[in-house]
């Protein structure tokens, strides 16, 4: 019996649309930290000077640190555009597959 029902949200059209979406977006999200990391990473190797520098003359606050504090909100942020469209998207897809596969 479960096989059954296994075979019929496999062969759902929305099933196949939802993984597609799902798979897409996370790895764009993916590809877009791991830039980020990647550049904060090389700037570190090859810009020490530049991230040593004092924002302003006389600060102890250097640009490294806004710029690794802006690491982590944009790794918030990503996270949260994530949930945002699997709650609206993803959410509808998997609605639509459940609906689907008990008409059948």
């Amino acid at each position: 019996m479960n096989d059954n029902i296994y075979q019929r949200i496999e062969d759902s059209t929305y099933f196949r649309e939802l993984v597609a979406k799902r798979q897409r977006f996370a790895w764009i999200l993916s590809i877009i930290m791991l830039v980020i990391y990647i550049g904060f990473i090389l700037l570190i190797a090859f810009g020490p000077d530049w991230l040593g520098t004092p924002i302003s003359p006389g600060s102890s606050v250097t640009r490294g640190i806004p710029l690794g504090m802006g690491i982590i909100i944009i790794s918030f942020i990503l996270t949260g555009v994530y949930v945002w469209r699997a709650n609206s998207e993803f959410d509808r897809l998997n609605k639509a597959v459940l609906h689907e596969v008990q008409a059948s």
